[in-house]
């Protein structure tokens, strides 16, 4: 049978440097872009549990919520304008990020951040002014715009800044900070919700313009990344960033290897054609596989309407804020655990472990609500115990997400692509992403009224084939400099028909033997 996987080990090459001070501040910098996309995310949800939202914006939803009480607790929020307002946003940040490609690799990634930063505080401000659902909408296709900017550049700029060994943790800053704004805005919704008048929605969509400056003016004080700067012919201004951010003197092999890829991506006219190459059939394959299966985990319908989910299984809505702040604290908490582990495991060991407690987690909370609610979505009284064991396991597939899929969906694209497709494939890489996104957010609540309970297991049947997926097809990329990335795939047992040493005839090194797992 087949080997299914490969683990570097024993010798593979490091370039000289270590983790500095100035690396970290930098990182730490950018990896803040991820705040405007976790902002979002936890906002979206809150406001639209906020029955004075709902009463201005969606009138007839607010209706079917609280004055009819016979409402069937599933179909209760089914709105498809309601979701349009959610997920508007991410059709802005797919054609965003089609554009994001051309201006990262001409002119860096620290303009494609700072264009993410002022487009999000644009309709941030719309959104904190509106009056009428056509300004939301238009507020959050800034917005979108905004994070397809960011989500481009920002994955990009901490692979590109970070030493190989350190590489994940430092990658995993972003998916830190989108944890952290999940939690920020969850917080504040909880704290808006009490405010008398019933103005408070506003504070929580026009906040937004809080982590947009911080980005936008973090993108002014970075500095470009040696690889960008190699691309765009500054090789002195690259070579002297290089000893600055390695900290060390002599950087000349880095550094000439980064000249190397930067020679060999100058020779492509046109990288989106590029990525269609038998050579690059692994990456382009992870660039689209890996966002598609982390959108159909169903995190972004636990994150998205976490209040609205527990509203719905029994929670008052002060409680349905509170849990789903409670989540948000599991999402950082976790997210960490996997920035001290990324480095040290492995991302595939991660991958599955996630994925299996994932599995089990959404089973589990599929049995509890089918045996409550049954197909009528009508529980009579909630016993508090049943409410609280259903967000107990909730919370375990959180965090099962926020050490595995969360982080590594968006390190692992951002590490294995060589420069000259890098800008382009990560553009596929968040387009995909938006796509599903926006697909699940959209027909969600109506797949919650018409499958109900069902929704869970078919989320569950998906994470069974994504890990199934990561076992047989993942290669592990630990520790691998990113500009040598392309030598796991020539010994991978499936991958390597696609991959030949004629498609990389500037081999430096040989890549230790891996270590090979086979099916008996």
């Amino acid at each position: 049978m087949p080997a299914v996987g490969i683990a570097s080990g024993g010798r593979s090459k490091e370039y000289a440097g270590e983790l500095t001070r100035y690396v970290m501040v930098t990182c730490i910098i950018a990896a803040m872009g991820g705040l405007i996309f976790g902002y979002d995310i936890g906002i979206s949800g809150g406001v639209t549990s906020m029955d004075s939202f709902l009463n201005k914006f969606f009138p007839s939803v607010y209706r079917k919520k609280e004055l009819d009480k016979s409402t069937n607790q599933y179909c209760q929020y089914d709105s498809q304008t309601l979701t349009m307002f959610t997920s508007s946003l991410y059709l802005a940040a797919l054609m965003a990020s089609i554009v994001a490609a051309t201006v990262t690799r001409k002119f860096g990634r620290k303009l494609s951040m700072f264009f993410g930063g002022v487009l999000f505080c644009s309709g941030a401000i719309i959104n904190g002014a509106a009056s009428a659902v056509s300004m939301l909408i238009l507020g959050r296709i800034l917005l979108g715009f905004g994070i397809g900017f960011s989500n481009q550049s920002v994955p990009l700029y901490l692979s590109e800044m970070a030493p190989s060994k350190f590489r994940g943790a430092l990658n995993i800053c972003f998916q830190l900070s989108i944890t952290v704004g999940i939690l920020v805005a969850n917080l504040l919704n909880y704290l808006f919700a009490k405010i008398e008048g019933g103005w408070g929605w506003r504070l929580s969509l026009g906040g937004a313009m809080v982590p947009a400056l911080i980005i936008t003016v973090g993108s002014l004080i970075l500095p470009d990344t040696p690889n960008s700067m190699i691309e765009r012919g500054q090789h002195e201004e690259a070579e002297t960033q290089l000893r600055r951010i390695r900290g060390v003197d002599d950087v000349s092999e880095e550094f000439n290897d980064l000249v190397i890829a930067s020679d060999e991506s100058k020779k492509i006219e046109d990288p989106w054609r590029n990525l269609l190459q038998r050579k690059y059939r692994p990456q382009l394959c992870m660039a689209i596989l890996i966002p598609f299966f982390q959108q159909l985990t169903g995190i972004n319908v636990i994150m998205f309407y976490a209040p609205v989910l527990f509203n719905t299984i029994g929670f008052g809505s002060d409680a349905s804020l509170i849990s789903a702040v409670i989540t948000g604290l599991v999402n950082v908490a976790a997210t960490i655990v996997s920035m001290y582990g990324v480095d040290k495991w492995g991302r595939r060991k991660l991958f599955l472990e996630g994925g299996t407690q994932m599995l089990i987690c959404q089973i589990v909370v599929a049995a509890c609500i089918g045996a409550k609610f049954g197909l009528d979505g009508n529980a009579g009284n909630l016993p508090k115990w049943y409410a609280i064991v259903v967000v107990v396991f909730i919370c375990t597939y959180v965090a099962g997400f926020a050490w595995s899929w969360g982080p590594l969906g968006w390190l692992v694209p951002s590490e294995i692509f060589p420069l000259e497709i890098r800008s382009a494939a990560q553009s596929v890489n968040v387009s995909v992403n938006m796509i599903f996104t926006f697909i699940v957010a959209q027909v969600f609540l109506t797949m919650l009224c018409h499958l109900k309970f069902g929704l869970f297991i078919f989320f569950a049947f998906f994470v069974c084939v994504m890990s199934v997926f990561v076992y047989l097809f993942l290669p592990e990329t630990k520790g691998i400099p990113i500009e040598e990335m392309s030598r796991v795939w020539k010994q991978h047992w499936y991958w390597k028909r696609f991959v030949t040493d004629e498609d990389y005839p500037n081999d430096g090194y040989e890549m230790s033997k891996p270590t090979i797992v086979n099916i008996v």
